[in-house]
């Protein structure tokens, strides 16, 4: 009797929701608030630790947003937001990152389900 056991992370529909929900955030000028799937996806992430390569790609995003939010609060910056903070290639980036990351995601639970 054989037992297949697959040893490949699985992420989580809400982790993938959150996944890709953290670019578009980004990008519709809610950057601030990109930080709570960015979280979501980073706990998830740590959570399993099945897959190194996941943790990876959610640490570049959470150092991407960590980054001009750091120098936000930090800066004597008068923007009223971090999205109007942020330069287009600042944006660009952090949203580059998060679809990276997303992708990531999505792949790993493609190749963990067999779809």
């Amino acid at each position: 009797m054989s037992v297949n056991i697959r040893t490949s992370a699985h992420p989580t529909t809400s982790t993938l929701v959150a996944a890709w929900a953290a670019p578009v955030m980004v990008v519709g000028q809610f950057s601030l608030l990109s930080g709570i799937p960015i979280a979501v996806v980073l706990v998830a992430s740590l959570h399993d630790r099945r897959s190194k390569a996941l943790r990876w790609w959610t640490g570049a995003l959470a150092l991407a947003y960590a980054t001009p939010l750091t120098l936000w609060l930090t800066g004597p910056s008068e923007a009223p937001s971090l999205s109007k903070y942020m330069s287009p290639a600042m944006t660009a980036v952090l949203a580059g990152v998060g679809v990276a990351t997303a992708i990531a995601h999505q792949v790993v639970r493609r190749r963990s389900t067999g779809k």
